[in-house]
C-alpha cells in the first residue's frame, strides 16, 4: 500500500509536507542592506553622542527630545535592516504584532507614570503638615 497522495494542483511538498514555492518577494538582507542598516546605526548613536558631549543645546530638555527622536529612528532603522520587519512579512502579521507590543507598551508606562505621579503627589507631606508634626 503506497503512503503517497497526489496533491495536483496545490503545489509542490517536500517529505515534512513544506510547499517548496515561493510566497512571493521576500525581503532576504544582502551583504549591502547589513552595511547599510550597520552604517545608519552608527551615524544614529554618533550624532547623539556628539550632542551631549559638545554640550549643543542649552537645555537638557531639549537634548534629551532630541536624543529620543534619533532612538525611535534608530528603533526602525534596526527593524528594518535587521529584522526584516515591513508591512508584508509574513503577511502582515509582524506589523500586527509590533503594533500590539507598542499599544501594551504605552499603556504601561503612561499607567505606571500616573500611579506614580499621583502617589506622590498625594503621599507626600506637604510644608504644611510638616509644621504641625510633633
Amino acid at each position: 500500500m503506497s503512503a503517497h497522495i497526489d496533491n495536483a494542483g496545490h503545489g509542490a511538498h517536500d517529505a515534512h509536507g513544506h510547499d517548496d514555492h515561493d510566497d512571493g518577494p521576500v525581503s532576504h538582507s544582502t551583504f549591502k542592506g547589513y552595511m547599510t542598516g550597520f552604517v545608519l546605526a552608527v551615524i544614529l548613536t554618533a550624532i547623539p553622542f556628539w550632542l551631549v558631549m559638545a554640550k549643543v543645546f542649552d537645555k537638557p530638555n531639549t537634548t534629551a527630545l532630541v536624543i529620543l527622536a534619533f532612538a525611535v529612528v534608530q528603533i526602525v532603522v534596526h527593524m528594518v535592516y535587521f529584522l526584516h520587519m515591513d508591512a508584508k512579512s509574513e503577511g502582515g502579521w509582524n506589523l500586527l504584532a509590533l503594533i500590539f507590543t507598542i499599544v501594551v507598551v504605552v499603556i504601561t508606562l503612561a499607567g505606571s507614570l500616573w500611579v506614580m505621579y499621583h502617589m506622590n503627589t498625594n503621599m507626600m507631606p506637604s510644608m504644611h503638615d510638616m509644621k504641625n508634626m510633633p
